[in-house]
């Protein structure tokens, strides 16, 4: 049994102290802390892969279309018809070659050599288009910017 003070004795018992509390902050606010301001905002884009293959350009008044695939390391000429034979001879001398099972002619893009080897396909694209417009005779005011 607690025993009673009289007011001349003092106190044997400890009186809790009141303090002041501190907030600890929550797991979810540690991480949002550890979040750069775009995630913490909602705003931060995932990557997202383009198509493969992508059209580069296409002219298709002369139905001619220059693709590059990443994915298989080539690029690649797709004609709406078939080419006259100056055109295949043309395409042969660059080094491309015809892919039956896509219907393309394709040549491939090595990591040494990937930008001479872009650079070569769009010459060669735009004299292909230049070629089949001749033989449509399609004039060439209604060419179309590269």
């Amino acid at each position: 049994m607690p025993r009673k003070r009289t007011p001349d004795q003092p106190s044997t018992e400890v009186e809790p102290q009141t303090t002041t509390a501190t907030v600890e902050p929550t797991a979810v606010e540690l991480g949002e802390q550890q979040q750069t301001f775009a995630e913490r905002v909602g705003k931060r884009k995932q990557w997202v892969p383009g198509p493969d293959p992508f059209e580069i350009a296409g002219d298709y008044l002369a139905g001619v279309r220059l693709f590059e695939s990443k994915r298989d390391r080539q690029m690649a000429i797709k004609f709406d018809e078939k080419p006259s034979q100056a055109v295949i001879d043309k395409l042969k001398d660059e080094g491309f070659r015809w892919n039956p099972d896509d219907k393309i002619w394709a040549h491939p893009v090595w990591p040494a050599s990937a930008m001479s080897t872009r650079i070569r396909a769009e010459r060669l694209y735009r004299d292909v288009c230049q070629m089949i417009r001749q033989e449509k005779g399609i004039e060439a005011g209604q060419e179309i910017p590269f």
